[in-house]
């Protein structure tokens, strides 16, 4: 008896496994012709109509053709806009856990353009070395900034990335000592939360210091201003990536509470103008920064990408006319190969000058009417590792910053996808599904890792050079490859001005 009902039981459990595959199978022919049908009647594209069902393949493949090629078939060094081998520095950095290598370099350094530093060889003992020198920015303001960070959080806006990675950046920046940059979305509560030194950044829409004109609204610059941890105000001219184009933020993005800190619509796409429309020449733009710091008290500079550059000398002239007072507090100099959430692709690709370029014709241009000093210089674009922080000091800045450097510390994964609002790493999306991902306690530890560890790397390459302090670091303590194979000195590629000070 017992027998035979177990030989039911599997009579029944065959049947119905029978019965699944062949409805299963027939699901699949009946979509298999539903989506025959579909492509052959559909105009849109030519090689679905052409290979119905079959031609659907070729935008899976083109598809998961991103993932596999950046997981599995691209070189640690070969990978854009960040190869692996930078991306993992990065997040070992993020963790505290051990960065070194073993067995030998796999960067080459036969590419024109690489650099390389120029060792002595008698180095500073590490008992030797100093904490990096305290600069201040904007001497003459009521309110200087004074600050001994060499490297920092660029900006990042609140709604192009989520509120848990802002709380994690002003919780990170907090506990590294080091400034976070608001970017032009406006100043959110979550920007003061973490207790960070703050820097406002201004943008051509003029987020959160707009009047209901749209105009820059002093009052609430002042107001912004009164907050004892915003030290600066930068005003953005010009995005690496997008040089000429303003802010994009995609509607689904704009959720009220980023709409009200903006003063913008909820739910539309929020688009800013390509330029200041009340910045239209350099005396403008002067008038705009004195008129900014005489009602906060505060450092003001601005952020560009160079392109033009006879506008460094009608800005420098222009200064020398109205005297020495009148001058930026700062300017942060974007490369060409900048990051953005969004960006058109003639821009992203062609426009604008790197900053290998554009960062020694700055420092030579304030050096040569004498305004280095009193002008700060802060590079930015795809500084994000020790070696190019080095690089950019030893060119003329004084301090670097980097957005998707710490956007790695967060957890970035660079899956391409920060216009879409579908990062799967919960940084870019105001998706509540995927910011839980997102744990800020953890992230924060990592932002302060990541900064703390790219300043001591810095201070090691400094260190070798032969100097106590990084921002001793100079032209002739880096080298660059030729077209020849062969290095010189990039004091020698890049000249000081002879008549420099």
């Amino acid at each position: 008896m017992e027998g035979s009902t177990l030989h039911e039981y599997v009579r029944i459990i065959a049947t119905l496994l029978l019965d699944g595959i062949v409805l299963a199978i027939g699901l699949l022919l009946i979509s298999l012709v539903v989506m025959y049908f579909i492509d052959i009647t559909q105009t849109k594209h030519a090689v679905r109509r052409n290979y119905p069902v079959v031609g659907r393949f070729r935008y899976l493949f083109e598809t998961l053709g991103e993932f596999f090629r950046q997981y599995f078939f691209a070189m640690d060094r070969e990978e854009m806009p960040f190869n692996r081998a930078e991306r993992s520095w990065v997040y070992r950095a993020a963790k505290d856990i051990d960065s070194t290598v073993p067995f030998g370099s796999t960067r080459s350094l036969n590419p024109p353009g690489t650099v390389i530093f120029v060792n002595t060889a008698f180095p500073n003992l590490h008992e030797e070395s100093i904490a990096p020198e305290s600069l201040v920015i904007g001497p003459d303001c009521e309110h200087p900034f004074e600050t001994n960070s060499i490297f920092n959080i660029s900006g990042m806006s609140y709604g192009a990335i989520s509120k848990p990675a802002i709380l994690a950046l002003s919780q990170g920046a907090k506990a590294a000592g080091c400034w976070l940059n608001t970017g032009e979305g406006g100043l959110s509560p979550y920007h003061l939360e973490g207790g960070a030194d703050l820097v406002v950044q201004i943008g051509t829409a003029k987020y959160g210091v707009r009047d209901e004109s749209g105009n820059l609204s002093d009052a609430k610059v002042k107001e912004l201003a009164a907050l004892p941890q915003v030290k600066m105000f930068e005003i953005k001219l010009s995005q690496g990536a997008k040089p000429g184009k303003g802010g994009m933020l995609p509607g689904e993005k704009v959720s009220e509470e980023v709409a009200r800190i903006r003063g913008i619509p909820a739910g539309k796409d929020s688009l800013s103008p390509n330029r200041h429309r009340d910045i239209d020449s350099v005396q403008d733009l002067l008038d705009t920064v004195n008129k900014i710091r005489a009602s906060t008290g505060k450092p003001v500079g601005f952020k560009l990408v160079l392109g033009d550059v006879s506008f460094l000398d009608d800005l420098c002239n222009a200064i020398a006319e109205r005297g020495i007072e009148s001058a930026p507090d700062f300017i942060t100099l974007d490369s060409a190969d900048g990051g953005t959430g969004a960006a058109p692709q003639s821009l992203i690709d062609y426009m604008g000058l790197p900053l290998r370029e554009s960062l020694p014709l700055l420092a030579n241009a304030l050096i040569r009417h004498d305004l280095k000093r009193r002008i700060r210089i802060i590079a930015s674009g795809k500084l994000i590792e020790p070696a190019s922080v080095a690089w950019a000091i030893s060119l003329g800045a004084d301090f670097v910053v980097s957005a998707r450097g710490f956007m790695f510390a967060l957890g970035c994964v660079q899956a391409m996808q920060c216009n879409r609002n579908t990062c799967p790493t919960g940084i870019a999306t105001h998706d509540p599904k995927l910011q839980k991902g997102l744990v800020v306690e953890d992230k924060a530890k990592r932002v302060e890792h990541y900064c703390r560890n790219v300043n001591y790397e810095v201070g090691v390459i400094a260190h070798s050079c032969g100097v106590s302090d990084p921002r001793r670091l100079c032209r002739n303590h880096a080298r660059i490859i030729c077209d020849n194979g062969l290095s010189m000195s990039i004091a020698d590629l890049h000249p000081i001005p002879a008549e420099a000070d």
